[in-house]
């Protein structure tokens, strides 16, 4: 294990664990007394029938999506038995830099998508006795896990709302997470991922950093310099200021966790290869909701599977900020993806 103060209570709050004891993993290895973290927000109600599920993306925590739970919002817990439950490899779940020899750092074993849901289906069944979710969403790999949520446990989930995210990562986005894989590897303190320091390989993360420059926001945002409005003074400033911020603290060997889990999504396992069947047993009224401009899910590639899905619709999001447009540093995305929420939660099923 390895000592990392942004996985600690005073960066991510107080969280809860489930544990989940030696999980049996879908590549054929068990992660010995394993556990994921939530965090909940609201009341669960006598009927346990209030409950929404927001899962969270690559490199990020419950924390993250906590900017959606709001009173009068779509997460109102007011209303709502939020659960934000964590994913493997996000540092406060089972990790590469909390789990002991010989399982720990760059011996971590290989986590799939169906993996965290399977054990946050036992959180919400095991732990709160929830038979029915009102919403699933997620942004990104919160997507992904949305889509396998939808498939995998149908008579569940009433409403499901995947943001900027595909059921099966498509060759591009596998080329693109190869990539910045890579840039972490590429540090010389990386030592196949048994460096000695928390933050020896900070060279790797600005390089991966650097590359997600590249490709989180849009084109035009770079065109119009769109940063000036967050307070950055020059393209570089805002690359430094705001990616290579957000990655520096992390742990290299959880972001790789998360990046392989990411790359090989995958939600057509469940019908032996075939998405069109995998995506066809959705039955929750869906919102597809991709951002006009990201360069990793494209719109195109999103409106294919929406296409597959019986009771979905296409809700594109226009931000100059693409991809990074659910960490709403416009307040108008947060406010265009919030009123989608909540239509969708105003919809009888």
């Amino acid at each position: 294990m390895i000592i990392n103060e942004h996985f600690g209570e005073a960066v991510q709050g107080i969280t809860r664990n489930f544990q989940l004891g030696d999980y049996p993993l879908q590549q054929g290895a068990t992660l010995r007394n394993a556990w994921i973290s939530y965090r909940t927000h609201g009341t669960l109600n006598a009927a346990k029938d209030n409950a929404i599920l927001f899962a969270h993306m690559y490199s990020g925590s419950h924390k993250d999506m906590e900017l959606y739970v709001r009173s009068g919002w779509a997460c109102d817990p007011e209303k709502y038995f939020i659960i934000l439950p964590g994913q493997f490899g996000n540092g406060v779940s089972s990790s590469p830099s909390n789990t002991p020899t010989p399982y720990n750092m760059g011996a971590f074993p290989h986590i799939q998508i169906e993996d965290d849901v399977i054990a946050q289906h036992r959180l919400v069944t095991e732990e709160f006795g929830i038979s029915e979710l009102q919403l699933v969403t997620g942004w990104s790999m919160g997507a992904q896990q949305t889509y396998e949520w939808s498939i995998r446990y149908p008579e569940m989930v009433k409403r499901a709302a995947p943001i900027a995210g595909t059921a099966k990562c498509t060759p591009h986005d596998q080329l693109f997470i190869q990539c910045h894989m890579d840039q972490i590897r590429s540090d010389p303190n990386f030592n196949n991922g048994f460096y000695t320091e928390a933050h020896a390989c900070h060279v790797g993360l600005r390089r991966h950093a650097q590359v997600w420059g590249v490709m989180g926001c849009s084109t035009e945002f770079y065109k119009t310099e769109a940063w000036r409005d967050c307070g950055f003074s020059s393209m570089d400033d805002f690359v430094q200021g705001y990616y290579e911020n957000w990655f520096l603290p992390m742990d290299p060997n959880n972001l790789l966790t998360m990046a392989w889990k990411w790359q090989h999504g995958d939600s057509s396992r469940n019908t032996a290869g075939n998405l069109a069947a995998a995506l066809g047993r959705i039955t929750a009224k869906t919102f597809v909701m991709p951002f006009e401009d990201d360069m990793f899910f494209p719109v195109k590639d999103i409106a294919m599977e929406s296409r597959m899905i019986a009771h979905s619709e296409l809700r594109v999001i226009p931000s100059l900020w693409g991809h990074f447009a659910m960490l709403s540093m416009d307040p108008a995305d947060h406010e265009k993806i919030n009123a989608l929420l909540q239509e969708l939660l105003a919809i009888d099923v």
